[in-house]
């Protein structure tokens, strides 16, 4: 099996890792609500692209 000759230097060590890191998330301001949300899923008030997809169920908090 190889074995490395001498240790990477900490700079070499970060230039390895400089691909490494998390993305943050795409996010997307849709046009009729205003509500931030993930690119291409459906917000939370049930618009997708400006256009109301299905109705959301209303919660009601005294009924349980």
């Amino acid at each position: 099996m190889p074995v490395q000759k001498s240790r990477k230097t900490p700079s070499k060590r970060g230039m390895h890792r400089s691909h490494d890191g998390l993305a943050r998330p795409a996010l997307s301001k849709d046009p009729t609500t205003g509500e931030t949300h993930l690119r291409h899923r459906v917000s939370r008030d049930g618009f997708y692209r400006g256009k109301k997809v299905f109705e959301v169920p209303v919660e009601d908090a005294g009924q349980e």
